[in-house]
């Protein structure tokens, strides 16, 4: 599964390689992309968050957060705390990974640390394309 991170930064990614096969969103990166073109703080901005948006929505048919998900989120939410993480701070974070965990799936991200903490998740660290070098292997954790 890719976070909202990695959807945003597909098109620049130096190692697509490291992608699933078979890649998946959930409702919640689609919920999260919405809120871009809302609050961007120029036209320009507005524009590239838009696009981010529709290339998502054409590109993938999101998992939805369902009962499953609602439950892991409980689990996730109590790995944060006793990670002395704020839960609130990490929310659609931690809607992700709760629908990663009652799906199975492996999450992957340009961000690890926003996963940091959350127990039974696996997390698979896609290569920042910012990074300052484009051998960086991806880490497995």
């Amino acid at each position: 599964m890719l976070d909202t991170s990695t959807v945003i930064l597909l098109p620049r990614l130096f190692h697509p390689d490291v992608l699933p096969d078979e890649p998946v969103i959930t409702a919640v990166t689609l919920a999260e992309l919405s809120v871009g073109p809302l609050v961007a703080d120029t036209d320009d901005e507005r524009a590239v968050r838009q696009a981010h948006l529709q290339q998502a929505e054409a590109d993938f048919d999101p998992l939805p957060f369902d009962a499953d998900a609602a439950r892991a989120f409980g689990r996730v939410a109590a790995s944060l705390r006793r990670a002395g993480r704020k839960t609130s701070a990490r929310t659609y974070d931690a809607m992700i990974a709760a629908t990663a965990i009652a799906n199975d799936l492996a999450v992957y991200t340009c961000n690890p640390y926003d996963f940091e903490g959350i127990d039974a998740l696996v997390v698979i660290e896609v290569p920042h394309p910012d990074a300052t070098s484009e051998e960086d292997e991806p880490a497995r954790r």
